[in-house]
């Protein structure tokens, strides 16, 4: 499915009576609204503006213009007065989230300067260029009553980097959200039996995030495999290589069995143009699966790494929250529970299978393992850690009314000893200590995995969920 371009509205306000009583306020406050189109052009260039919306008959006009233009979301900016008529038509039309921008354009007005006018008309004139809080309040109390949700940004038109860190962190979250209604989730084989905290209900997914979700047999894939040639086998075994620190007890037939896995798994992405996907397969009883199952988790490592983050053990779920991540630019690794380190307040959190090797501290090592705990067959495995620093984890959680939520907490991925086991491992330390981190998470039952990424991002996860209207959680 192709991605439908991330498209801003833009649209400023104000009173029609006022451009004859006041010598030069439209084009001031016209002026003011142009640089919040260039701010917001600096973060995202598609922008759609219609300028300064001043009767209740152009906003009727604007409502269905950025419906035409299918927009995403809207920043309405208060320049001055203005009656809410000339408001409420624009949104209701739209039928997107709107975001007021109430933005001073400087930090005071000159009271000296300002007073020494002489001229109250030409004070009045000057005061109301400086009103943009003025309407707010009438603004939010309609949009209430009719049950249009709606989110405030207060600050200035200049020198506000809490503002304008706030207006791109709006945009970054609808951008994500757009990608994730486009997205196409591929669901590869069938879920770990007993693992109950993982089973989905997929069409809760569509009712929240929307997109596609394709379900695909291992028997495809073990099809495709077939169809490798050796040249490809062999230079995917080159780009191996090249990407992963290969250890010496990685034979070069377990390479070039994953490499065919590999570009098969390439294919199968293709085919069905997916943006994630979730995967667990028993393989047992059928050569051919047990053989593509066994040695998937380089190309599912490669994917991940490319955009098309995957989840083992069918997580649905969490395949979600490692999208997210990596639309945000995180990264979003597979993780669970590994141990407590009592000794040091951390906990070992990681996972077998596919890690998300772009966010790896150093190069990822490719390591042979003789068994696939609590899984069938053998193969090669990754072992990587998060980059050192501050990361975010995040869970979709199904809560026990069926909706969903995310659930998000922040902390730091630190050195230190790890369990050299050929999976992902790493070391995270939360500011409310590791006991108090794993009681207040568990608390909302979430599954047992979760979506890790680098960067402290917590505020924008808020954003999106607001979005979405989920419920969004944050633990620390």
């Amino acid at each position: 499915m192709q991605t439908s371009a991330l498209r801003i509205g833009l649209f400023g306000i104000g009173l029609e009576a006022y451009w004859e009583q006041f010598t030069g306020l439209k084009e001031r406050l016209e002026g003011y609204l142009a640089v919040v189109n260039d701010k917001l052009a600096a973060v995202h260039p598609d922008i759609i503006n219609l300028g300064l919306i001043d009767t209740p008959e152009k906003a009727f006009a604007a409502g269905h213009a950025f419906r035409r233009a299918d927009v995403d979301l809207i920043f309405l900016y208060v320049s001055t007065y203005a009656l809410s008529s000339t408001v409420l038509p624009v949104v209701q039309r739209a039928k997107v989230p709107v975001i007021i921008l109430n933005l001073a354009p400087e930090a005071a007005i000159d009271y000296a300067t300002f007073n020494k006018m002489n001229d109250r008309t030409r004070m009045t004139g000057e005061w109301l260029a400086y009103c943009s809080a003025c309407p707010v309040p009438e603004i939010a109390n309609v949009f209430n009553r009719a049950g249009i949700k709606f989110h405030q940004i207060t600050g200035m038109l200049h020198q506000d980097e809490e503002c304008w860190t706030e207006v791109t962190e709006w945009v970054e979250a609808a951008r994500v959200a757009n990608i994730m209604f486009h997205n196409r989730l591929g669901c590869l084989g069938h879920y770990y039996s007993g693992m109950l905290d993982i089973y989905s209900d997929l069409t809760q997914q569509y009712a929240h995030f929307g997109g596609h979700i394709e379900i695909i047999e291992v028997d495809e894939l073990a099809m495709l495999r077939k169809e490798v040639t050796d040249v490809a086998i062999n230079e995917r075994v080159a780009h191996f290589k090249e990407v992963f620190e290969v250890q010496p007890d990685a034979s070069e037939e377990e390479l070039q069995r994953a490499a065919r896995t590999s570009v098969a798994l390439d294919c199968l992405v293709q085919k069905y143009q997916l943006g994630s996907m979730a995967y667990f397969y028993k393989g047992t009883g059928n050569s051919d699966n047990e053989d593509t199952i066994s040695s998937i988790i380089l190309g599912n490592s490669l994917l991940t790494a490319n955009g098309v983050p995957v989840a083992g053990e069918y997580e649905i779920k969490n395949a979600q929250a490692m999208k997210i991540m990596d639309s945000f630019g995180v990264g979003g690794s597979f993780t669970e529970y590994y141990a407590m380190d009592y000794n040091e307040d951390v906990v070992l959190m990681g996972h077998d299978g596919p890690g998300h090797i772009a966010i790896a501290e150093g190069k990822t090592k490719v390591r042979p393992l003789y068994v696939y705990h609590g899984k069938v067959g053998r193969g090669l495995s990754v072992e990587m850690s998060v980059k050192n620093g501050p990361v975010t984890l995040l869970s979709v959680v199904q809560k026990a009314d069926g909706k969903l939520m995310l659930l998000v907490a922040e902390g730091e991925s630190v050195p230190g000893p790890i369990l050299e086991i050929g999976n992902t491992n790493s070391r995270y330390k939360f500011s409310i200590g590791a006991r108090q981190f794993m009681n207040n998470w568990n608390i909302h039952g979430p599954a047992h995995h979760c979506a890790v990424g680098v960067g402290h991002i917590s505020s924008k996860i808020q954003k999106l969920g607001e979005l979405l209207n989920m419920e969004v959680v944050k633990v620390c």
